[in-house]
């Protein structure tokens, strides 16, 4: 009677979809892209050959290079990790607002302008007049949508520098959240859009496409990844998309529609090729 083959004799490597190397397993030993079978290591899902990133929540594909399933101490130390770096940019956050604050003199805080409604709302007492934000009050949703205006904020002045020092740390604060609904995706693509990570930014508008192929969010966060890349064609295609859609997704009056109303009303008047 002929001994059995073995899996690994029985099923030559395969060529890495990324790199062209013989790969086996999960990851690609060279380039650490996945291979068939492999799963993303933050949500769970499955990973195309060769994907950069997930589809469904846009984690890395090459952060969870390992050719086995993780074992309880690895798993425990995988998934307490995120919280670790979340906590120590809250941290962060926490020190920079307060030197902002309290570097200041009276004057300079009463005469600095918001920089927009959204941001200048946690900070206004009942006087109106500028207060320190109490942080330490925050739950992590609500931190997450601090970080969000803050981000946002700095984009619309204008200040490359604050945005990129901050995207991480509002990218990070989302991620502690969990399973993310879909406004809360779109606040991530918005994030990864102004800070220049188109992959996110696609990866979050392919997410909120897939459960609902005409949600308005999604197609704006879609049309924004494709002029990030130069690819004119899918961006006039998404805008289309949007308008013809726009009567109807609008009268589901969605509570993130209602939120990001201004961001709707833009896209809708934009005159982009």
């Amino acid at each position: 009677m002929a001994s059995p083959v073995s899996p690994s004799s029985a099923d030559p490597a395969a060529a890495c979809a990324s790199c062209g190397r013989p790969a086996s397993g999960k990851f690609c030993s060279n380039c650490g892209a996945p291979l068939a079978g492999a799963t993303c290591g933050a949500c769970g899902a499955p990973l195309t050959a060769g994907a950069k990133f997930c589809h469904r929540c846009g984690t890395a594909a090459s952060s969870h290079t390992q050719s086995a399933e993780p074992t309880g101490d690895q798993h425990s130390f995988s998934a307490a990790l995120p919280w670790g770096v979340a906590a120590i940019a809250l941290v962060a956050l926490v020190a920079l607002l307060a030197g902002q604050h309290f570097g200041r003199s009276p004057d300079d805080v009463s005469a600095a302008p918001p920089s927009s409604p959204t941001e200048a709302a946690p900070f206004a007492g009942a006087t109106g007049n500028a207060q320190a934000p109490d942080i330490s009050n925050l739950t992590p949703a609500e931190a997450a949508v601090r970080l969000y205006n803050r981000v946002m904020g700095a984009h619309e002045r204008g200040r490359a520098d604050s945005v990129q020092i901050f995207a991480p740390m509002a990218i990070t604060a989302y991620q502690m959240l969990g399973n993310l609904d879909l406004d809360q995706r779109y606040d991530v693509g918005r994030i990864a859009a102004v800070s220049g990570d188109e992959a996110l930014a696609r990866a979050e508008a392919d997410t909120i496409l897939a459960q609902n192929p005409t949600h308005l969010l999604g197609l704006i966060l879609a049309a924004n990844a494709a002029h990030m890349r130069k690819d004119a064609a899918a961006e006039r295609a998404y805008r289309a998309k949007l308008v013809a859609n726009a009567p109807a997704e609008r009268a589901k009056q969605l509570a993130e529609y209602i939120t990001h109303e201004n961001d709707i009303a833009i896209a809708l008047d934009a005159k982009r090729p």
